[in-house]
This record gives C-alpha cells, structure tokens and sequence, in this order.
C-alpha cells in the first residue's frame, strides 16, 4: 500500500518501503540497538501469513502504525532503547513525509551478546 496525497499542483506517492527505509536510518542511530530483525508479526489482520520484513508500516487514512523488529545489545536498557527508537522512528517520518504516525510498536526479538575472543594457550 502507498501513501498518497493530492496537491495542488498533482499528487504524491510515497511507498511503504520509502517509509520503511526512513524508520531503519532511524533505528541505526540508536544506541543500544544492535540490528533490525526478521518480524514475527502477522502481515495483516487474517493473521494467515507471518511477515519476515523487520518494519511493518500500516497506513489508514494517512496515519501510520509503525512495527519495529530489532535486537538489542546486551547490558543495555531495554525499555529505554524501546523508548528512544519510538522517539525517533517517529520524528524521522513525520519530518520527512509530513504524515502521522500514531504509534510505533517495538518488538524486542533478541539480544547480542559480545563476542568472547578466544583463549591463547600459552
């Protein structure tokens, strides 16, 4: 589904990839998010199919519900990360496509732990 608004002079078509492409450049500056994650989410109301795109955008009546998957590194706050990522997802399409988002859901699907490097035998 596209976005699309009427303008004076024509119309605009925004995709939902554009969208999701705005929220992951979002994500990507959060500290404490490691990475985005394959979705679990239904992909749509009939909850038949499941969706394995990290960012679910759903569009009605040019006001977006924004579905974030992503994993989280370890030793962070997760309820903060959740909050600054909500934040920010939300700012940053708002600001580029002049829509509402009325929520953005964040969906805690792992978390990274460091690796651990190896042993050296002595």
């Amino acid at each position: 589904m596209n976005m699309t608004q009427n303008q004076p002079n024509g119309s605009l078509k925004i995709s939902q990839e554009v969208l999701a492409s705005i929220a992951q450049f979002a994500a990507a500056e959060i500290e404490g998010v490691h990475s985005l994650a394959p979705s679990r989410l239904p992909k749509n109301i009939s909850k038949k199919s499941i969706s394995t795109k990290p960012i679910l955008i759903n569009l009605n009546d040019d006001v977006a519900v924004i579905d974030i998957s992503v994993i989280v590194e370890a030793g962070c706050k997760i309820r903060g990360v959740a909050e600054n990522l909500q934040k920010a997802v939300k700012e940053a399409v708002q600001t580029m496509n002049g829509i509402t988002v009325s929520k953005v859901n964040v969906h805690v699907e792992g978390i990274q732990f460091a690796a651990e490097a190896p042993v050296a035998e002595a």
